[in-house]
């Protein structure tokens, strides 16, 4: 079975090994067992489904809520050769006719369905389908607990009981503890097994900037995209009008820009979204009501406007970012007046309490002078021992003092101005300001009014904060955000109790220091001919109506850029480059590169070099595979590919002579076309395409 999927996984995917507990839950299922799967946005959820429906002789049900999604997906999988299609309302009845034919006619392999689409039809033709597993997405959407309830996912535990015998696979990226025990119980999944993945996605690098104005803001946001040309991105905003007036101010200074909220109507939001997809919009500025069904790998950074009102959220919302594992960048603005506002949506909604607890740990998260990755895993359960290196906080670490006396300064304000006020009065008390509301309370009076006019009110917000931060005051957001001083606090202010302070550090006094995310790549990656396959990409993904990402994702553009395939041997070895996907486009990805190889000279030594010269001294392909941390049939593509070019390669002891007579029959059928598939299905699919690949090379080579 090992050999099955691994083979799956190359042939089909593109792919040589898998990531971190992917085989493990993929063996599960095949064992007919229930799991619950924990994984990251961009993590490899689907793989842990989509390989045992390609095993399982029958049909898999994916259940998610985001038509879009969907169909992002089953265009990826049909793509890949895989028959897939998806069940939901934005078809015609015509169309859902012919999805269900060709399920009750065993012609799909997995079928994607909307929780309300499944739950009518469930009892219909749904009954007449030889179903192997079935797979819950974004099943956090079937907790109380979670951050986005959907009171049809509660329905989805009378169809688990209605399929006693088969498989049921709950997978999301957000889920806290209770919320875990919340799913589990509402699916009624049977002794499943939790997985859950490390959320640490190190291609990610995490900046906050706290209490910017609105102006600076936008003139932040514009040096930022003037130094990523081209990046496509998304910017998450509070409100409507924030969408609307940040896309309008982005517009006008000639950037690629569409606003997307709920309250346009759904051709326009699909239209937005589409464009956005096919990278026809580059930017697109946001309410998290965009994004939950977006698979698209190349997004460079993700901008929250505004403060998300809890850390499951963002992380999601953050992990649209680099989902092809290459560096990307996410930056957080926030502002009280953002937490008061989320406070008074709390008061009105549903789980008052646990929506202003999240709502405080979001804030911790902002407010916070320490590793920002440490304090996000740890969120979830998941505790880094080193600092991440790739935030904020640690590429500049703050330094800190004995920041007592600075405090009772600020306490002694608090006190003496009746704990009735807020921060902004605080600090003008303490700074010494002349405005009308100190003289209306007489506040120029107090012993405290002008003790720390030394300090700036940025900087003065900080220390507040901090003090909020380590337990010295309390913010009431019930008595218009008044300070109150907390039993640690009076021991500050009374001299019993010391504490330290961190110097607040200016956005524009920062040094950028080198980001330590790196995707590592064999060799440099050319510019130009990177340029080019993207234009190629484009092209085919305006022909054949798809999002360019599907045909290949940037990462696998990147190696191509890289490496600079120019055989079938050669493209096939890079990464996302699967059997289906090599004939289809590989022979106009490879002319591209084949002309720059005429006119530019590699700059690295090839990848098929370095396997030879691991072969020259004496080591076994099995342990040239472990050594360059390739696949063993990677190594036998390169061991083929130096045989044919002359190189002293003995190929002849990896494929025996029966194996060889088998393929040269098939070859010779098949009008000696140098194509595998056909040949890999004429032999019953009984002969690995690594050993076709050999006996053609030995065929040819020997003529």
């Amino acid at each position: 079975m090992k050999k099955q999927t691994h083979t799956l996984l190359k042939n089909v995917f593109g792919y040589d090994n898998f990531r971190p507990l992917q085989e493990e839950i993929i063996n599960r299922t095949i064992d007919g067992k229930d799991s619950f799967v924990l994984m990251p946005t961009g993590g490899g959820k689907s793989m842990c489904f989509q390989i045992p429906a390609l095993i399982f002789d029958g049909i898999t049900i994916v259940v998610s809520p985001l038509i879009s999604l969907m169909k992002d997906q089953v265009q990826a999988l049909k793509a890949n050769g895989i028959k897939a299609d998806f069940f939901n309302s934005s078809i015609s009845v015509q169309e859902e006719n012919e999805v269900i034919t060709k399920a009750i006619n065993g012609n799909l392999q997995l079928l994607y369905l909307s929780p309300e689409k499944l739950i009518a039809v469930s009892n219909t033709w749904l009954k007449q389908l030889n179903i192997k597993l079935v797979a819950i997405d974004e099943a956090h959407c079937v907790s109380m607990w979670g951050h986005d309830f959907r009171p049809e996912y509660t329905q989805l535990k009378m169809f688990r009981n209605s399929l006693p015998f088969v498989p049921f696979m709950a997978l999301t990226a957000t889920a806290d503890k209770s919320a875990r025990k919340d799913i589990e119980a509402q699916l009624g999944l049977h002794n499943s097994k939790l997985f859950i993945s490390s959320f640490d996605r190190k291609n990610l690098s995490i900046e906050v900037r706290g209490q910017v104005p609105k102006k600076k803001k936008l003139q932040e946001i514009i040096n930022f995209l003037g130094r990523r040309k081209n990046g496509s991105g998304i910017i998450y905003c509070l409100s409507r009008k924030n969408t609307e007036e940040v896309a309008g101010f982005l517009k006008k200074s000639g950037y690629s820009v569409a606003f997307y909220h709920a309250g346009m109507n759904h051709e326009e939001r699909e239209k937005t979204q589409t464009d956005f997809i096919n990278d026809d919009t580059k930017i697109i500025v946001a309410t998290i009501a965009f994004g939950m069904g977006i698979d698209k790998s190349n997004v460079r950074f993700v901008i929250h406007y505004n403060l998300p009102k809890n850390l499951e959220g963002y992380y999601q919302e953050i992990g649209r970012a680099g989902r092809d594992g290459l560096p990307s960048e996410t930056v957080l603005y926030y502002h009280m007046r953002d937490f008061v506002l989320y406070s008074q949506f709390a008061d009105d909604g549903a789980n008052t309490v646990m929506q202003k607890e999240k709502l405080n740990r979001m804030l911790q998260f902002a407010e916070a002078k320490s590793c920002r990755r440490k304090i996000l895993l740890s969120y979830f359960g998941e505790h880094l021992t080193e600092n991440c290196g790739n935030c904020d906080v640690c590429e500049n670490p703050p330094e800190d003092f004995d920041g007592t006396i600075l405090s009772q300064k600020a306490l002694s304000g608090i006190a003496r101005m009746g704990e009735k006020d807020g921060i902004t009065m605080l600090i003008n008390v303490l700074r010494g300001s002349n405005n009308a509301d100190i003289h209306k309370k007489e506040y120029f009076n107090l012993k405290t009014y002008g003790i720390g006019k030394d300090i700036s009110f940025f900087n003065w917000r900080d220390y507040v904060i901090q003090m909020a931060n380590q337990g010295l005051i309390e913010i009431m957001y019930a008595e218009s955000s008044a300070l109150k001083i907390t039993p640690v606090g009076w021991k500050v202010l009374k001299g019993e109790k010391k504490i330290r302070l961190t110097t607040p550090i200016s956005i524009d006094d920062k040094k950028k220091i080198q980001k330590t995310a790196k995707i590592v790549t064999e060799g440099e990656i050319h510019k130009d001919l990177f340029t080019e396959l993207k234009k190629l990409r484009y092209s085919i993904s305006k022909e054949e109506k798809m999002p360019a990402y599907i045909i290949f994702n940037d990462k696998t553009l990147k190696l191509m850029a890289s490496e600079l395939p120019t055989t079938e041997n050669e493209f096939l070895t890079i990464s996302g480059v699967g059997m289906n996907k090599m004939e289809k486009y590989g022979e106009e990805f490879m002319n591209i590169i084949r002309k720059f190889k005429s006119v530019a000279k590699p700059r690295k030594i090839a990848t098929t070099v370095k396997t030879f010269n691991l072969y020259k001294d004496g080591l076994h392909p099995t342990e040239i595979a472990e050594e360059r941390n390739l696949s063993i049939t990677t190594i036998f593509s390169h061991l083929s590919q130096l045989y044919a070019e002359g190189k002293a390669v003995n190929l002849e002891q990896y494929v025996t002579t029966e194996t060889i007579a088998k393929v040269r029959i098939a070859f010779y059928e098949l009008d000696r076309k140098i194509e595998l598939k056909p040949i890999y299905e004429k032999l019953n699919e009984e002969v690995s395409y690594s050993q076709i690949r050999m006996s053609i090379t030995l065929i040819t080579k020997n003529e």
